[in-house]
């Protein structure tokens, strides 16, 4: 079975019935309840970060992610599908998880729930739990971004850092949400929202030649390692599934995203 990263309604509804497609639906759990995909698995959010430690917003262990995966029976013959209610970020973080514990097979359904129902497919109520399966995480550290590789790149012409965050975030005013105000050095900001047809209204993306001269023009190119980032890397989940979406090779995440940066004593931070 050979889906594409980014699935439209239509063809995901082709796909209900298959065995190995799981539906992931990342949605808080009143609006999993009140209607959903027919057979989605609901997981909490929350499930794709540590959890604890002065940054809880981090990847989890490989043990919590072990835990996770073997739940939803996750196997190497199976297909995710994942959406979410909140515009695409947390199913954006979800493929971002699976491609750093080597599962590829995933798909990200454009439009979220909104293009679900626009495209007039059927709701379910009924909550949905899949057969459990052993999956054993190993963590590839080259999907993954730390302080210490920032550092270490900030000069380096063929590294980027995208920033998702919005214009006042990134210029550190207005919006704070840290002990420092600003951005790393170097940083390129795109807001996670102008990937989308109409932010609130039209979540699906853009087309891709638009985003990508757009990105070009500031920088962010795919010849280049491109480090994405937000506050909590949220809204950076959808911006990593944008970029491997658009054919860049080299994605990492920094997943202590301003949240750790902008609260660090020593990092270096520009208006």
């Amino acid at each position: 079975m050979s889906l594409p990263l980014v699935i439209e309604a239509a063809e995901l509804a082709e796909n209900l019935s298959n065995p190995n497609v799981l539906i992931i639906d990342l949605s808080d759990e009143e609006t999993y309840n009140q209607g959903h995909i027919p057979g989605a698995v609901r997981v909490d959010s929350f499930r794709l970060m540590l959890g604890s430690g002065p940054v809880p917003n981090k990847l989890p262990t490989a043990e919590q992610l072990s835990a996770l995966f073997s739940e939803l029976g996750l196997s190497a013959d199976t297909h995710v599908v994942a959406y979410d209610n909140q515009m695409g970020p947390l199913a954006g973080r979800m493929i971002w998880t699976l491609n750093l514990v080597g599962h590829e097979n995933c798909s990200f359904l454009n439009g979220q729930l909104s293009a679900w129902l626009e495209a007039g497919q059927p709701l379910e109520a009924s909550a949905n739990t899949r057969e459990p399966n052993l999956f054993s995480a190993q963590i590839d550290t080259d999907y993954i971004a730390d302080v210490a590789y920032i550092n270490d790149h900030l000069r380096d012409p063929h590294t980027v850092i995208w920033d998702a965050r919005s214009a006042e975030e990134f210029r550190g005013e207005k919006i704070v949400n840290a002990q420092k105000g600003g951005h790393i050095p170097g940083a390129r900001l795109y807001e996670w929202t102008d990937v989308m047809v109409a932010p609130g209204r039209d979540t699906r993306l853009r087309p891709a030649a638009e985003i990508l001269a757009e990105l070009d023009q500031l920088g962010i190119s795919t010849d280049k390692e491109v480090i994405t980032h937000c506050q909590t890397h949220r809204r950076s989940g959808l911006t990593y599934l944008v970029a491997k979406h658009l054919g860049f090779r080299k994605i990492r995440c920094y997943d202590g995203s301003w949240f750790e940066w902008g609260n660090l004593p020593d990092t270096p931070v520009e208006q």
